[in-house]
């Protein structure tokens, strides 16, 4: 059984000798591979690439056609070249923007353009921004242009008076109104909230504008006192009631097993 095993062993080491000797032999044999015409050694980690105005097409380095108005660019990837400031890259060509009345040539590329303050762009060019009375130019209201002052609001192309209702003041952003606290909003007016008997007004926005005090419990539209049953108290909210430990509730009392 020993003398298996050492065979075994023998052939398996002697298999891996020769894969390492066949690896390193094609290693060597790409290493030393002449490069490519116009072609240095690789600076990210590849066998070689093709020197700057070159590019690689299979095992060769072509020449790039560099058109009109472009220039060389330094990079290994892509077409190898780059459109002069002024002029955008269409298929092989650089073709010059042409800047429509009333815009500019984006300065952060050169290959594009953008509208003068006041205009919008169209299929055709710039189109002045008509801003209507009560209302202000604003490159962040698309697709209008433009935003109603404070105590207006925009309606297709006019900015119309808000109304506000006695009792309501205008919100932070101008563009609406909210009633006073102590008063809930009913149609176009705001009338004073009704507050029950053994209930405080509270400031929620939405919802319930009031609040049952301490041992009182909601019930309709008032507030009713809390029945407490033995062997409980008031919760955290002081508007309802759970069970001492270690009793748990059956029905409407706590009991113990």
């Amino acid at each position: 059984m020993h003398g298996q095993f050492r065979k075994t062993l023998k052939l398996t080491i002697n298999m891996l000798v020769m894969l390492t000797a066949a690896l390193s032999s094609e290693a060597i044999g790409q290493s030393t591979r002449p490069l490519p015409e116009n072609a240095e050694a690789g600076r990210y980690g590849s066998h070689w690439e093709c020197k700057r105005g070159f590019r690689r097409q299979d095992d060769i380095c072509l020449k790039v056609k560099l058109p009109d108005h472009a220039f060389l660019a330094n990079t290994i990837y892509g077409k190898g070249w780059n459109c002069h400031y002024g002029f955008a890259e269409k298929g092989d060509e650089c073709i010059a923007v042409q800047v429509p009345a009333s815009a500019y040539l984006d300065p952060y590329f050169g290959d594009s353009w953008k509208c003068l303050t006041g205009y919008r762009r169209s299929n055709v060019g710039c189109d002045l921004i008509k801003v209507p009375e009560n209302a202000f130019l604003s490159e962040t209201a698309e697709p209008r242009g433009w935003e109603c002052e404070r105590g207006y609001r925009a309606s297709e192309r006019a900015c119309v008076k808000i109304e506000v209702p006695a009792h309501a003041y205008l919100t932070t952003s101008g563009g609406e109104w909210k009633c006073d606290r102590g008063f809930e909003e009913k149609g176009q007016a705001c009338v004073s909230v009704q507050v029950p008997d053994h209930a405080v007004l509270v400031g929620d926005a939405y919802g319930q504008k009031w609040k049952c005090n301490r041992g009182f419990e909601m019930k309709g539209s008032g507030c009713e006192p809390i029945k407490l049953p033995a062997n409980a108290h008031l919760t955290y909210s002081g508007n309802a009631w759970e069970c001492n430990r270690p009793f748990r509730l059956l029905g409407n009392g706590c009991v113990i097993e």
